[in-house]
């Protein structure tokens, strides 16, 4: 349980001549700025807890990096996907949340209040949402770390319009390799998908608008064994899951996508991991030390979808609102 006690002068808020300060004891420290973490600084916010988010260099999270969001509620057209995250931002702005673009490097779950260590500051808190997401997952294999921003890439959106009127390879074959396959077909020549199945895990609707593409190829039961090129990549050398046969497919650029791994490493002696290192939360968002909550893509290893990090994001910060009002004045 928490051992501390608000005071009238801990809850005051800041005045706008106040900065970010480092020896401030913030009621709430956001670890992240994706859906999750704006989220929960909106209701936060609405609650009047002091709010300081560490967004990392981007806010916006993965919806930052992503052409269309589609399947988000109340934009039956669909938004860009970084217009979405400034959405986001915009909003915990308005309800009082301060966002800082750092990072935390380190952190102190030991004691209360707890201290958040960045690239040039430290901060404490009194509670802590740590929604610092996933990222790409690597191939691992040779010529990938060599050609990464020389022709490999994670971020179609980032990226694409290097490519136009070339040849490139998607590798994946969920919803993220299909969406930024679509996107890569504005201005690629061909994109060629490259999947270790014989069949998608993407959701139908993108399936149906990827075979109806014909600026996509698909190349099935084949996994990558090799990024290939000299100054630049130049092709990928594949092997067939089934047969065993080896060969090289000649290509400009290769987008990978085959999965996350959540951004926990600060982490692993501090909160209780699962075996693939996700945050282990229950269905409050609570870890296992009391006062600190996660929420996002950091602690679900299933869904990856905005709605779902939104709605975790605004749990967490009921959650601390009713556990800083425990011990209010």
């Amino acid at each position: 349980m928490l051992d501390f006690k608000l005071t009238e002068h801990d809850r005051k808020p800041q005045s706008d001549a106040d900065a970010v300060k480092a020896d401030s004891v913030y009621d709430l420290i956001i670890l992240g700025g994706g859906p999750a973490g704006l989220t929960a600084a909106i209701y936060a916010g609405r609650a009047r807890v002091e709010t300081l988010v560490l967004a990392g260099s981007l806010p916006g999270g993965q919806p930052a990096n992503t052409d269309v969001v589609d399947n988000y509620p109340g934009f039956p057209e669909g938004i860009g996907g970084p217009e979405l995250a400034q959405r986001f931002q915009n909003q915990a702005e308005r309800f009082g949340a301060q966002i800082k673009m750092d990072s935390a490097t380190g952190v102190d779950f030991s004691t209360q209040p707890f201290t958040i260590h960045t690239h040039g500051a430290t901060y404490r808190a009194r509670t802590v949402i740590v929604a610092t997401g996933a990222v790409p997952r690597r191939l691992g294999v040779p010529g990938e770390s060599k050609f990464f921003g020389r022709g490999v890439s994670t971020c179609a959106t980032c990226d694409g319009f290097f490519y136009e009127g070339k040849t490139v390879v998607v590798v994946g074959g969920g919803d993220s390799a299909i969406i930024e396959s679509l996107f890569l077909t504005r201005f690629a020549r061909q994109v060629i998908v490259l999947h270790r199945r014989d069949e998608l895990r993407a959701t139908q609707i993108n399936r149906e608008r990827a075979f109806a593409n014909p600026k996509i190829r698909f190349v099935w039961d084949t996994v990558v064994e090799e990024i290939l090129g000299d100054q630049t990549v130049n092709g990928v050398r594949v092997r067939n899951v089934k047969t065993g046969e080896t060969s090289v497919i000649k290509t400009d650029g290769v987008f990978v996508y085959v999965g996350m791994e959540p951004k926990t490493e600060i982490f692993a002696d501090q909160l209780e991991l699962d075996g693939q290192g996700y945050v282990v939360t229950d269905h409050r968002q609570r870890t296992n030390v009391s006062g600190v909550f996660a929420a996002g893509d950091v602690q679900d290893p299933l869904y990856r979808q905005v709605v779902v990090a939104a709605s975790s994001g605004a749990i967490a910060a009921m959650e601390v609102e009713k556990l800083l009002g425990e011990y209010s004045p």
